[in-house]
């Protein structure tokens, strides 16, 4: 169980819809502070001066896509001990497993329940972290 506290979220997704989403689900039904970034890069930019407890990144996104975006952000004395969760519709256990091997504490599978993603973000971060 984690004796961490997870306050701040951000969420780097490239698709508008599921931003708003994941945003009324972390912000409205969780309690959590949320940033939303809608590239790697800008990722990067931000994760340095909101200082988020966690950040969900998705995989596939245009131009820099999860894990060069992981890549990035490990490579930043600033950034490179967030914890990351990869949010996700590649649900191969061989994916899941190199998400992992790259750093990530845990794969969040895309589609999610919108109720229930601000408790199962918790759930995880208590088990990983």
């Amino acid at each position: 169980m984690s004796t961490l506290p997870l306050s701040k979220i951000m969420l780097v997704e490239d698709e508008a819809d599921i931003r708003k989403i994941v945003e009324i689900a972390l912000k409205n039904v969780g309690g959590f502070e949320v940033a939303l970034c809608e590239s790697g890069a800008l990722a990067v930019d931000i994760a340095t001066t909101f200082n988020p407890d966690l950040i969900l990144l998705d995989a596939m996104m245009p131009e820099m896509d999860g894990p060069a975006t992981l890549k990035a952000l490990r490579a930043n004395d600033n950034t490179k001990n967030i914890p990351i969760m990869f949010i996700t519709a590649i649900l191969a256990q061989q994916e899941r497993e190199a998400f992992k091997a790259m750093g990530a504490i845990e794969v969040i599978a895309k589609p999610f329940d919108p109720m229930t993603l601000a408790s199962q973000v918790r759930t995880l971060w208590n088990q990983n972290l």
